[in-house]
C-alpha cells in the first residue's frame, strides 16, 4: 500500500519502469494493492493495481475510483484497517504538532504485523522508539531511511552497517536549504539574496521557516537519537537556533578561515541521556563538515570500537527520498514472509 504524494508517485514510476531490473537483481517483484491521497481517499484491488493507470489518474487530478474494479474508502486509515498487505509505504508530510495522520497510519499497520517504510519525518521523530517496539512486538519492521539525508544511506549505515558497535556522539549538517543559503553567504551574498536564490531554484519553500529556523533539522536530530542511539527525545529537549540572523557570524568565520554551518549535535549527557543541539557553528577548515557545500549533507559519527565514520551525500529532493524508500522496500523484501 502506497501514498500518492510526490515521493509516492516517484516510487510507483520506479517500480513500474524498473520492474525487470528489480526482479533480476534483487528478486523483488512487488504488487501494489492499495494507494491513497488526501483528495480521493483510499482505493484497493487485492490482485494488484495497474501502476500506469494510477499514475495517470493521480497526475491528472482525476478520482482514483476511476481505476477499474477497486474498493474505495474516503479515509486512508479506514482503508488500511480493512485491507491486507505486507508493507505500508507512508509518505505523507505530517506536521510537528502530533505527526498525524502518518503516526496513526503506521501504528495501525505495525499493530497488525504490516511492515512500514516511510519518508515521513515527524511521526518517527516524535515516536521512533515506540514504532520500533510496536514493530518488534508484531513481527514487523519499521524503516525510515528517507527521513534523514533523503536517499543517502545514513540510517542503515549507522545501524545495520555498524551493528555491534556503540555510537558515542554525532554531528551533522542535515538541511540542504540551510546549507545552500550559508554557502552562498560565504561567497558574499546577503541572507535575503541567498534565500531568494534558493527559493528561485526550488530548494527553499515559499515559507522557509522549517528549514532556516532549524525545525526540520530538529526532526532529523530526534530521528537519529531514536534510531541510532535508542533515545527518544522531545522537541523541547533539542536546543535550537536558526540561520536568519547570522551574517556577522558568517563574516567572522571567514576572517579566521572557518565556515559557518547549521550543525546538529548529539552528545552523551548523564547515564543513558543525550544532549541535543541545532545551531550555527563556525567549523575549522579541516573539519569534515567544512567542505559540505550546496545541497550536500553529512553526518560525522564516533563509535566504539570503529572510530569516526563520515557519511556524505545529497540531502533533498523527491527523487532521492523515493530512492530511500525503494531501498527500504528492497530490504523488507528480504524478510521472511509473514503468515496471512
Amino acid at each position: 500500500m502506497v501514498g500518492l504524494g510526490t515521493v509516492g508517485r516517484w516510487l510507483l514510476r520506479a517500480l513500474d519502469s524498473q520492474r525487470e531490473q528489480l526482479a533480476q537483481q534483487y528478486g523483488f517483484a512487488p504488487v501494489v494493492v492499495g494507494v491513497a491521497n488526501a483528495r480521493h481517499g483510499f482505493v484497493h484491488r487485492p490482485e494488484g493495481l495497474d501502476l500506469p493507470t494510477v499514475l495517470a489518474l493521480a497526475e491528472g487530478g482525476r478520482p482514483l475510483t476511476e481505476h477499474p474494479n477497486v474498493n474505495h474508502w474516503q479515509d486512508a486509515l479506514a482503508g488500511i484497517r480493512e485491507t491486507e498487505a505486507d508493507v505500508l509505504v507512508e509518505v505523507t508530510q505530517s506536521p510537528p504538532t502530533d505527526g498525524e495522520p502518518g503516526y496513526a497510519h503506521m501504528c495501525e499497520a505495525l499493530g497488525r504485523g504490516i511492515s512500514v517504510a516511510t519518508s515521513n519525518k515527524w511521526p518517527v521523530a516524535l515516536h521512533g522508539i515506540e514504532l520500533l517496539k510496536l514493530a518488534g512486538k508484531n513481527d514487523a519492521a519499521s524503516r525510515a531511511e528517507s527521513t534523514v539525508m533523503s536517499g543517502t544511506p545514513v540510517l542503515s549505515t549507522l545501524t545495520e552497517g555498524l551493528a555491534g558497535a556503540r555510537p558515542l556522539a554525532l554531528r551533522g549538517t542535515l538541511n540542504a536549504t540551510a546549507n545552500v543559503v550559508l554557502s552562498d553567504m560565504a561567497a558574499g551574498a546577503s541572507y535575503e539574496a541567498a534565500l531568494a536564490a534558493a527559493q528561485g531554484a526550488g530548494l527553499a519553500e515559499r515559507d522557509p521557516a522549517a528549514d532556516v529556523e532549524g525545525h526540520d533539522t530538529v526532526a532529523k536530530t530526534m530521528i537519529l537519537a531514536a534510531l541510532v542511539f535508542g533515545v527518544q527525545l522531545r522537541r523541547e529537549q533539542v536546543v535550537r537556533r536558526g540561520i536568519t540572523d547570522v551574517e556577522g557570524q558568517v563574516r567572522e568565520a571567514a576572517s579566521t578561515g572557518r565556515k559557518l554551518r547549521l550543525v546538529a549535535t548529539l552528545e552523551p549527557s548523564g547515564p543513558g541521556g543525550l544532549a541535543a543541539r541545532v545551531e550555527p557553528i563556525a567549523v575549522a577548515a579541516d573539519d569534515p563538515l567544512a567542505n559540505i557545500d550546496g545541497v550536500m549533507n553529512a553526518v560525522v559519527c564516533r563509535a566504539d570500537p570503529v572510530g569516526q565514520i563520515v557519511v556524505i551525500g545529497p540531502g533533498a529532493g523527491p527523487e532521492l527520498a523515493g530512492q530511500g524508500v525503494l531501498s527500504d522496500l528492497i530490504a523488507l523484501a528480504g524478510r521472511p514472509a509473514r503468515p496471512r
